[in-house]
């Protein structure tokens, strides 16, 4: 006879489902053949106002198409780009209270609004917050990724492990993107940098570096986001990185493994990473794949059958990187719903939840170190070990610490002290990198009213003092990188 004990979170396997994308009144006539094919998806992502309204029909009221387009106007950081398998997730039977569809109108906009997905993918202004639409420290390049690149493209930031943004563009934009200063299209609010070089020439000096480091045994291959790098050019790059004798651990970063499973479904796709595969298991090399998921209900049957082709292709992991957000899956019930679909049916590992970065508008999405050492506590012992996702917070010029690390925290003004054992490549050898501190904020709105005062009477000078800063450090950065380079 077994014993039922009531737990704060009762595990139930939940099967996955794929919601019906006719109901979209734009998509009522794609069968099923177009919906698999990747050409049609990519050519049917949603990329503005009339767009979204040609697939969603009369079921949103034009009050929330006027909150898009503000925020597209005022706030957007990311231009929209939204894949069909990613809006077929938002609002369907699966994700309603009671199992049915709410009705067009003001009960559907309701239901879209407060949807997670819709929250992160197609960010509102009235989401926004007025009060700290933006922490006095947020910037662009909130991890300072630029600072520590060593060929254009290619940031060094741990002792033996670096990061290639091999292409500036996604297929999905995500609102909340750490590297927004980089990746996309221009918005009215932000003008994109462009990388200088050309790809090949750009690629080529991120191998040469690599050539010349034996230091380094794990590359994250990124952008952007690989599945927009046409597949032929991705192999022959990665060929040729594992040529390198000191590479041990190759990562493949691809949010469109949920956003897009047909990439990854390609014929054409799954025969070359199945090649690739093949070398880096010949050469004892690692080869992982890194999703990005943040709901349970972007966990659909095509996700699965994606991350098992791979599996079956001969890569090693299929692991997720989550990013913690409000609104999205700040509850413990939200975050352990989300690892026992990734776990259960699709046989990919919970890996990590990063604390969403401070980047501009952001501050509606973050939540305060408490909160996530909190949700950490709460998420221990449902999960086996090796599944069970650290909640981590990306230190500027750090990289990520587990929550738990912090070593002191001003739990008033929201401020937060971390340590390093490590040199970045911007850090010189007379750099003492253990004893110094490092400086991490909490939401201002999550602060008491005395945290949030000091903050209104401080935030201007602090702005001040962290243009400055920002500016020494760029200068010294493009120095010491000039100096490298030469």
């Amino acid at each position: 006879m077994s014993i039922e004990i009531e737990q704060p979170y009762s595990y139930r396997r939940r099967e996955l489902v794929e919601p019906d994308w006719t109901r979209l009144p734009g998509w009522k006539d794609i069968t099923p053949e177009q919906w698999a094919d990747v050409q049609w998806q990519r050519v049917s992502c949603v990329k503005n106002i009339r767009q979204l309204r040609a697939v969603m029909g009369d079921l949103l009221t034009d009050d929330f198409y006027a909150d898009l387009e503000r925020d597209q106007a005022e706030r957007a950081t990311m231009s929209m780009l939204v894949t069909p398998q990613m809006l077929n997730t938002m609002v369907s039977e699966q994700t309603w209270a009671d199992g049915r569809m709410p009705s067009a109108g003001e009960e559907y906009t309701a239901a879209f609004y407060a949807d997670p997905v819709r929250r992160y993918m197609l960010p509102v202004f009235s989401d926004r917050r007025t009060d700290w639409p933006s922490h006095p420290h947020a910037a662009r390049d909130s991890l300072h990724e630029h600072d520590m690149w060593v060929a254009e493209g290619l940031t060094h930031r741990y002792p033996t492990k670096v990061l290639a943004e091999m292409l500036p563009t996604c297929p999905q934009y995500c609102g909340h993107c750490t590297r927004m200063d980089l990746v996309g299209n221009s918005t009215p609010t932000v003008t994109k940098l462009k990388l200088a070089g050309k790809p090949v020439d750009r690629h080529t000096a991120m191998l040469d570096y690599l050539r010349t480091s034996p230091g380094v045994r794990d590359v994250v291959v990124s952008g952007g986001d690989v599945a927009n790098m046409p597949w032929k050019n991705l192999e022959a790059w990665l060929d040729q990185l594992l040529e390198i004798d000191s590479i041990r651990d190759i990562r493949l970063a691809t949010k469109a493994l949920m956003g897009m499973p047909q990439h990854w479904l390609a014929p054409d796709v799954v025969e070359g990473v199945g090649r690739v595969a093949r070398k880096a298991r010949e050469r004892g090399v690692g080869l992982a794949i890194h999703t990005h998921v943040n709901a349970a209900q972007s966990v659909t049957p095509a996700v699965a059958q994606a991350s098992r082709a791979m599996l079956d292709a001969g890569v090693r992991d299929v692991r997720n990187q989550g990013v913690l957000m409000r609104g999205v899956n700040d509850t413990s019930e939200q975050l352990l719903d989300l690892c026992f679909a990734l776990s259960d049916d699709a046989n990919i590992t919970p890996y990590y939840f990063y604390m969403c970065d401070m980047i501009p508008h952001a501050e509606h999405w973050r939540v305060s170190l408490a909160q996530a050492q909190h949700l950490q506590h709460s998420i221990l012992g449902y999960l086996p070990g090796f599944a069970t996702p650290r909640i981590v917070c990306d230190v500027p010029f750090v990289g990520k610490r587990w929550v738990h690390q912090v070593d002191t925290y001003d739990t008033e003004r929201g401020i937060s002290y971390w340590r390093k054992n490590y040199r970045t490549s911007i850090e010189g050898e007379d750099v003492d990198v253990t004893s110094a501190e490092y400086v991490y904020y909490d939401p201002i709105d999550t602060l008491p009213p005395s945290g949030q005062e000091w903050w209104r009477q401080h935030s201007a000078e602090t702005a001040e003092e962290d243009a400055d800063a920002a500016a020494r450090q760029a200068a010294a950065s493009r120095q010491a990188s000039v100096d490298q380079l030469v």
